[in-house]
């Protein structure tokens, strides 16, 4: 992996400010004006030594991602892009299931912490998307790798989460233009995002602290409250290639997306959803 830039003031200042909200994350924050992708340089950080809260954070990704292997449109200054070491399996409630609401609970509290540093109000899509007045703010992707455990030579499970959120108007791509949106004009005004990146540490690792106490119905419950979709939108997915129609009812325990599809219920927990 590349050395790492310094950490600009702007977000070494920001973070200072929530050092008392962030706990566990953020012990490692390692910073680049550009790299191919934050989740694979988090990803090789946490394959070589356990490190749980380590923070990879990029001006700009040459080769970001998205999920289902989509191309993360990453300009420098544009936007934010962020990585985090997290091993939701250490959850003292059911580890399945914490594993399973990790990124509902990355939605809420980047919402939660965009809301609080800018003002802005975004809503949740599932499974891993912030929009606003229906355009795309921020995505999510959540990826499993293996990491040396600590202590003895056995291996154990981690997640580097990993969120882009548009801050700036940026010349998207054709394909985008007309369905992505920025924090910054959406209010009018320029943000700082320093604020924004330790704002929605901080947010993370409140609902991180949720999900590792067993909280689950409260980031449900908070999910919810900000996705006004997940109960009563048209939404077709493909069901083994035939394309099926029905109306959202919200999510079960485990976070999947129950769809109810004539007299059935379906749960979704994977593939593409395509919104009415």
């Amino acid at each position: 992996m590349q050395p790492p830039d310094p950490l600009p003031a702007e977000f070494a200042e920001a973070f200072a400010s929530v050092s008392a909200r962030v706990g566990r994350l953020g012990r490692t924050i390692l910073f680049f004006s550009s790299i191919p992708s934050t989740n694979d340089a988090a990803s090789a950080l946490a394959s070589s030594r356990p490190t749980e809260g380590a923070i990879v954070i990029a001006d700009m990704q040459t080769a970001g991602r998205g999920r289902r292997g989509r191309v993360w449109f990453s300009p420098p200054g544009a936007g934010l892009y962020v990585s985090v070491v997290l091993d939701p399996e250490q959850s003292a409630g059911a580890r399945d299931r914490a594993v399973a609401l990790l990124t509902l609970a990355a939605g809420v509290a980047i919402a939660e912490g965009i809301e609080r540093a800018t003002g802005l109000q975004a809503a949740i899509k599932w499974p891993n998307d912030l929009t606003v007045g229906g355009r795309k703010l921020a995505g999510i992707l959540a990826e499993g790798i293996a990491v040396p455990s600590a202590p003895g030579p056995g291996r154990v499970r981690a997640v580097v989460l990993g969120y882009g959120i548009n801050i700036a108007p940026a010349a998207y791509p054709a394909e985008l233009a007309d369905r992505a949106t920025s924090i910054e004009f959406e209010l009018g005004r320029p943000v700082d995002r320093g604020v924004v990146c330790a704002e929605t540490i901080a947010s993370l690792a409140a609902r991180y602290d949720d999900l590792l106490a067993g909280r689950f119905d409260a980031i449900l419950g908070a999910w919810h409250q900000r996705a006004p979709g997940s109960r009563g939108a048209t939404v077709s997915w493909d069901a083994q290639g035939t394309t099926r129609t029905g109306v959202t009812a919200g999510l079960d325990s485990m976070g999947a997306l129950l769809v109810v599809d004539g007299q059935r219920t379906e749960r979704l927990i994977a593939g593409e959803v395509t919104w009415a």
